[in-house]
């Protein structure tokens, strides 16, 4: 059982804020990508989509600067020099989700698909699971920097939610492929289902990693 922690950088708030404004950017990025779906399959790529899928990059842009900031800083202070190299790769990986939900978007953006009404709903359900799994993901990771003893539960509920993304996207892929549409069309959809799944994807091998390393900060 992991014990109980105090913040791990309760000596330096400021690296702390940062941090926390990190994490707040994938909730951002989150919502904003589900709006900016829900959006797309309503009106297509009209001037609120356009306006959604600005916001997004911008969330991503910012989360680079902090990400980077981060870094500079982890090395600025002299730090638990036995974990920074860990944390590191936690940013790093964490930007990553981030990054997916915007380049996900920008695909909508720019390849404009067309997405059969009969399966708009499993779409949105996708994506939903797909931030909910990066949402948890991201309370899991704020909990390795605050108190291990949360990190495990989080965890599990990003496996859980990966297992039930995999399950629709599969549901979604067969359906697709059993439907009349031409192959090119096919080819195109399963393109974005991948990719909306791919974001709970990264949250679980995100995780994997989260979950070794509070192993090795818990010893």
């Amino acid at each position: 059982m992991f014990h109980i922690h105090l913040s791990l950088f309760s000596k330096t708030k400021a690296l702390e804020n940062e941090i926390d404004r990190f994490h707040d950017k994938l909730i951002d990025a989150g919502m904003t990508f589900i709006q900016a779906v829900k959006i797309y399959l309503e009106n297509g790529r009209n001037a609120d989509f356009k306006k959604h899928s600005k916001q997004i990059k911008l969330i991503e842009h910012s989360a680079d600067d902090l990400r980077r900031s981060i870094e500079n800083n982890l090395y600025g202070y002299n730090l638990i020099p036995d974990l920074r190299a860990d944390v590191l790769e936690l940013i790093e990986n964490f930007d990553k989700v981030i990054n997916k939900f915007d380049e996900v978007t920008y695909m909508f953006f720019a390849e404009m698909p067309l997405i059969p009404e009969e399966y708009r709903k499993m779409f949105i359900e996708l994506c939903h699971l797909s931030a909910d799994a990066a949402e948890n993901m991201c309370k899991a990771s704020r909990a390795f920097f605050r108190d291990l003893s949360a990190v495990r539960d989080y965890s599990q509920k990003v496996y859980f939610i990966e297992h039930e993304s995999d399950l629709c996207s599969r549901k979604l892929l067969e359906q697709i492929f059993a439907s009349d549409r031409s192959l090119a069309e096919k080819l195109q959809l399963r393109q974005f289902v991948d990719s909306i799944a791919d974001i709970a994807d990264q949250s679980e091998d995100f995780i994997d990693r989260l979950l070794i390393f509070t192993i090795k900060r818990d010893l």
